[in-house]
């Protein structure tokens, strides 16, 4: 697909400045060749003369960097969500799978369904199961009996709900997540290790995204929560009877154990693991890979393992990191003292000036 660059500035609304051209592909600035139109929402930040070999830059309408003649520059307001929609026409979404029930997939007759909903070959939707308006279950998605997905959610392949576990409104889950999978406790009293209740189901609010390969599990009597709004990562694994607030930001890997709860608006980087029964207080922020022993206060920042305050955890590490040179001070003092020590030792051992002194 190609198009005149002109084309491309009147469907963002922008003004062209430059010279018409062709344009056959977009690409980030680093891998833009002649072709291509690319976006920088910083010019400033750059050197044109070697930044990209791009043919065609969305810049903001604000920008008075002047670029060599060689370019061609689309101005706008929000040069990101210009170029978002320029992608697209470069690269349109395929066609969502319409509504409708295949007839590969098993759909229970005391199942529920909404208005326009649509399920895949290979989807199997359980006894009491409801599935709410336009709904989307690709293939090979399991609603085991009495589960629910709400409104114009979407459910990719493989995505598993156990018995009983509830999916909110216009929520999103990856290919291969496992909602309401058994808590890993254990009663282990008699030598062995005997599974624990398993009364309590999984909660999904509305708006809340979980990644592939998430793993959220049910709780012992009460339900795991998965607070409005939430957005989890790829491979993350959220243990029984934690309550998640809203609008957690959960990076790739995190590993929270049980009973765990957290305020709205926390965000944990990537492979954090949180120890069993912790609170995290709102807009609290855990740095990649803290390994969480104690409870965290509203709106700290803790890095570290064990996690600490950001600024402690920064001078550990200023310190750590001296510490090859802070080793040769101290053994070249070492040295020092034992030499004066020993002179010390010789006029003691003399006339006895040295104690007159």
């Amino acid at each position: 697909m190609i198009a005149q660059l002109s084309q491309l500035a009147e469907m963002v609304n922008g003004v062209l400045v430059g010279s018409d051209c062709v344009i056959e592909r977009t690409a980030p600035l680093h891998t833009a060749d002649e072709r291509s139109l690319t976006f920088a929402e910083k010019p400033e930040k750059f050197d044109w003369n070697a930044a990209t070999r791009a043919r065609a830059v969305v810049l903001p309408e604000s920008s008075n960097v002047q670029l060599p003649e060689r370019y061609s520059v689309i101005k706008v307001d929000n040069p990101k969500a210009a170029f978002e929609k320029i992608v697209e026409f470069f690269h349109p979404k395929r066609a969502p799978l319409a509504p409708g029930v295949s007839p590969l997939a098993y759909v229970s007759p005391t199942a529920k369904l909404g208005e326009d909903v649509a399920i895949a070959p290979f989807a199997y939707v359980g006894d009491d199961c409801v599935v709410g308006d336009r709904a989307v279950l690709h293939a090979g998605v399991v609603l085991m009996p009495g589960s629910s997905v709400g409104r114009d959610s979407t459910l990719f392949p493989h995505a598993t709900l156990y018995e009983n576990c509830s999916v909110g409104a216009n929520c999103i889950l990856h290919a291969n997540c496992v909602v309401g999978a058994y808590g890993f406790g254990y009663d282990s009293s008699t030598g062995e290790h005997r599974l624990a209740a398993q009364f309590g189901a999984v909660r999904i609010e509305d708006g809340v995204e979980l990644g592939a390969c998430a793993t959220i599990d049910r709780g012992a009597y009460d339900d795991t929560v998965v607070g409005e709004g939430s957005k989890i990562d790829n491979h993350v694994m959220i243990a029984h009877n934690c309550k998640i607030g809203k609008r957690n930001m959960i990076c790739a890997s995190v590993g929270v154990a049980g009973s765990v709860t957290t305020g709205d608006y926390v965000v944990m980087a990537g492979r954090v693991g949180v120890r069993d029964h912790v609170k995290i207080g709102r807009g609290a922020t855990l740095g990649a890979m803290a390994g969480v022993m104690t409870d965290v206060p509203e709106g700290a920042r803790i890095v570290g393992i064990p996690a600490t305050p950001e600024k402690e955890q920064m001078r550990k590490q200023a310190a750590l990191a001296k510490l090859p040179e802070t080793q040769k001070e101290v053994r070249a003092l070492r040295k020092e003292l034992n030499a004066i020590l020993d002179r010390l030792a010789a006029l003691d051992g003399g006339d006895g000036s040295a104690k007159q002194s």
